[in-house]
């Protein structure tokens, strides 16, 4: 069975604990998912020169953050590695060279989003760093030679956030009403992605929204990766929608 894939925005940490409606969409869409064998995830907080891999069979949890109530430092998240799955990515990626890392774990983009789509933790996960040194369009290229783990069982996951501006975000418990630059830039993209708009990896060319939107790339890359597996006329849904802060936006994507 092919896999579908996911892209979910997953925000501020403390959704790992909250019982919110983003952390309730996660475990909804989750139950809706045929079950992996491995999953795959690519995640904006492992964003570092060169192509990477996580290699370990026990990857550690990292909290990867400051400042957050100590119940969040407790969070473990004990799945098993595959490095059986890290060579097959290597292999997938080449000529490109691909880092087999023993030292990176599972950082919160991950198992932030994790502890709600499989809290067993009984399904290996890999990470894929974000290398920084390439463009949007170098990272779709190399995305789409990951297309074949969907038949392979294999449940990628990009985790970042369409529109992520911690400059403008609301930091206090005072709800803050999205920003307009933030919705617009949300619904062009929604909109991109819709008609089939490959050209969304050229985001830089939105123009201010834009700029506001995504002021450093790394949360709008892993959303590049997912859209890079996605097949032609292949179905696409919105299951998780809304704001946080005012400058952060929760939209998650299925595909398949």
């Amino acid at each position: 069975m092919r896999m579908p894939v996911l892209f979910l925005g997953h925000g501020n940490p403390m959704n790992a604990i909250e019982q919110n409606a983003y952390s309730q969409a996660w475990q909804h869409i989750a139950a809706g998912l045929p079950r992996p064998r491995v999953i795959l995830s690519v995640s904006a907080h492992w964003y570092v020169p060169g192509a990477r891999v996580t290699a370990s069979r026990r990857p550690q949890t990292i909290h990867d953050f400051g400042g957050f109530p100590r119940e969040l430092y407790r969070v473990e998240y004990p799945a098993l590695g595959s490095p059986e799955l890290a060579e097959r990515v290597c292999a997938l990626l080449a000529p490109t060279a691909v880092t087999m890392d023993e030292g990176w774990g599972l950082d919160h983009g991950t198992w932030s989003l994790l502890v709600h789509l499989y809290p067993s933790a009984d399904v290996p996960v890999v990470q894929l760093g974000i290398d920084e040194t390439l463009t949007p369009q170098q990272h779709g290229e190399l995305a789409q030679r990951l297309r074949s783990l969907r038949d392979e069982g294999v449940l990628i996951l990009g985790s970042g956030n369409v529109v992520h501006n911690l400059h403008t975000y609301s930091w206090g418990r005072h709800p803050r009403e999205p920003y307009d630059w933030g919705l617009r830039f949300e619904a062009h993209v929604r909109e991109m992605i819709e008609s089939g708009d490959r050209s969304v990896v050229e985001y830089e060319r939105l123009g201010e929204d834009a700029e506001l939107s995504v002021p450093t790339p790394e949360h709008f890359l892993p959303l590049i990766y997912v859209l890079a597996q996605r097949e032609n006329g292949e179905p696409v849904s919105f299951p998780v929608e809304g704001f946080d802060g005012g400058s952060v936006s929760m939209l998650g994507m299925r595909i398949g």
